[in-house]
């Protein structure tokens, strides 16, 4: 059995040669397409060299990708901030014992985690310029903290919901039989560890926040998308703006991504904790059925 896999039966002969036969046709079409893209595109002069010429001006990223730059990282920034808190304090709500504080966390979570992220943005940012409530010039950029916030706390929550109760029981009723009371438990014992665990998950769900700052795009937030189409319109080189903004894009996610990564990789070396979650894990057991009965 060493070597054979439990998934499926080792290919025969006839169907290495047929697999061979598939990739080598697969990967013929797909430079056909990638030929008859760039045919294209190199017919609509799109590919010239005076269409990128513009990236290498000042003029350009001060105007147009330096600010849609700016824009993405603080409305990401101030949005993993607040979603984190927020997703704290939804997560430990849910635990708790008290049945309202457990049932209102619940409802709130399910709800806003139903909700798509842009209908979330409209509606605030709406809401905002029917009522005053910010300045103008920063309804959109508080519309897409909104929107990211709730969305993503709600998210949060259920990571860290699931990370407390992926912890031993024991160490809960250990605490209990030493004393100590459920908030103290929470605070010094299990959320120190469960934090650890949860840690690559979380940074994950962070590059999520980052990438969906590109949705205020309809909301009119300037971004690096929106600013990638605004130099389209003004330089008439569409494909390589939205090349530039996405190369730009994969750079920033790349780095977060790889942090997550090396995050992982030491948790997995270290000797304390439990074993880290991931990104593609459950966190869920049901729209309301974590509540005080999933606690500790």
């Amino acid at each position: 059995m060493t070597g054979s896999s439990v998934l499926f039966d080792a290919p025969g002969p006839r169907a290495l040669i047929r697999n061979r036969i598939i990739s080598v046709v697969a990967v013929v079409l797909t430079l056909l397409a990638l030929w008859v893209v760039y045919s294209k595109f190199e017919a609509k002069g799109q590919l010239t060299a005076a269409k990128w010429e513009p990236f290498l001006t000042g003029n350009l990223w001060k105007t147009y990708l330096l600010p849609g730059i700016q824009g993405t990282l603080t409305a990401a920034a101030v949005s993993i901030v607040l979603a984190l808190v927020l997703g704290f304090l939804l997560g430990v709500g849910r635990l708790s014992h008290q049945p309202v504080i457990s049932w209102f966390c619940a409802v709130f979570v399910e709800f806003f985690r139903a909700v798509p992220v842009l209908i979330m943005m409209i509606f605030a940012y709406f809401l905002y310029a029917q009522y005053d409530v910010v300045p103008s010039k920063y309804l959109a950029l508080a519309g897409v903290i909104t929107g990211l916030t709730l969305y993503n706390g709600a998210v949060i929550a259920e990571i860290v919901r699931s990370g407390v109760n992926a912890l031993p029981k024991g160490q809960a009723e250990a605490a209990s039989a030493l004393g100590l009371r459920w908030g103290q438990t929470m605070r010094a014992i299990l959320l120190p560890q469960a934090v650890t665990s949860m840690l690559p998950v979380l940074i994950s769900q962070l590059v999520v926040v980052l990438k969906d700052t590109a949705i205020g795009y309809q909301i009119t937030f300037l971004e690096m998308v929106r600013q990638g189409t605004n130099v389209g319109a003004a330089y008439s080189n569409y494909i390589p703006a939205l090349t530039v903004v996405a190369l730009l894009m994969i750079a920033v996610n790349f780095t977060l991504s790889h942090f997550a990564t090396v995050v992982e990789r030491r948790l997995r070396r270290s000797k304390r904790g439990p074993a880290p979650m991931h990104a593609d894990e459950p966190v869920t057991q049901g729209a309301f059925g974590a509540g005080a009965g999933g606690t500790i």
